[in-house]
């Protein structure tokens, strides 16, 4: 049986790639992000290269009712859901007391809110049917404070801690969940973050979603509980735990900065 992946997030960047890779592996998609007009032309172009059976629902995500009319929407349509990428999500650049309260409390529905509510709901059903696989997209920024995006990393150290514990919670139901933790990567999201300007991106050769994608993609099917994409990524995130917590916010602060 052919299996039906929820994708949010789907339109651009990192999202857009997994729905690639999952309809040239035969799946079926439910793409859900806010531009109905992209989400048309991705579903065309899939439709038409790989063949598969797409569903749009172009839906405000940070809003705190949006995942339960996606859900109702496919319950009524009989829509089964075996993969469910939690892609959506953004970051914000700046000092916390100078940075605009209405996007960063956005921000905490869309990274936080709406990712643990999809997997509320879509969890009950997978362990029903035997049979589910979860990608909760972190960051390697799970893994340490970050001076000037101070909300957007502490989204993500939830992230990933709460896709750690429900991987160990559903050990043995047929059900995993996979935390993808990419550094910087060409997709878009440092516009979106205001923070091109940073020594952490600014002249740096960035991997492109696709390869993030692709890493993740096999991770899911693996099982693998936190994936990490990069050799250095790797590398920065296990050696956060033996620095001292000191050393690195000053670290952290010294590549966020913007360059002079």
């Amino acid at each position: 049986m052919k299996k039906t992946a929820l994708i949010t997030g789907a339109s651009s960047g990192i999202g857009l790639e997994l729905a690639k890779i999952h309809a040239s592996k035969g799946g079926h998609l439910v793409l859900v992000a806010r531009s109905k007009d992209k989400l048309e032309n991705l579903k065309n172009e899939l439709e038409q290269q790989y063949g598969s059976q797409v569903t749009i629902i172009a839906k405000d995500l940070s809003k705190p009712e949006a995942p339960k009319e996606v859900y109702d929407q496919l319950k009524q349509d009989s829509i089964r859901i075996d993969y469910l990428f939690n892609n959506a999500g953004f970051g914000d650049y700046g000092f916390f007391h100078e940075t605009d309260w209405d996007k960063e409390a956005q921000m905490i529905d869309l990274n936080v809110r709406t990712l643990t509510h999809f997997t509320k709901l879509f969890t009950k059903d997978m362990v029903n049917q035997k049979f589910g696989k979860i990608m909760n997209v972190a960051s390697t920024a799970s893994f340490q404070p970050g001076p000037l995006m101070s909300v957007y990393y502490a989204t993500k150290h939830y992230v990933l801690a709460f896709s750690e514990g429900i991987a160990n919670e559903l050990k043995g139901t047929g059900v995993t969940v996979t935390a993808l933790c990419p550094g910087p990567t060409a997709s878009g999201f440092q516009d979106a973050a205001a923070m091109n300007d940073s020594k952490l991106v600014k002249g740096v050769k960035m991997p492109s979603s696709k390869e993030v994608a692709g890493y993740g993609y096999r991770s899911l099917e693996k099982g693998k509980v936190v994936a990490i994409h990069g050799f250095m990524n790797k590398m920065m995130a296990e050696s956060s735990r033996f620095m001292p917590r000191s050393i690195v916010r000053s670290v952290v602060r010294k590549v966020q900065e913007k360059s002079k």
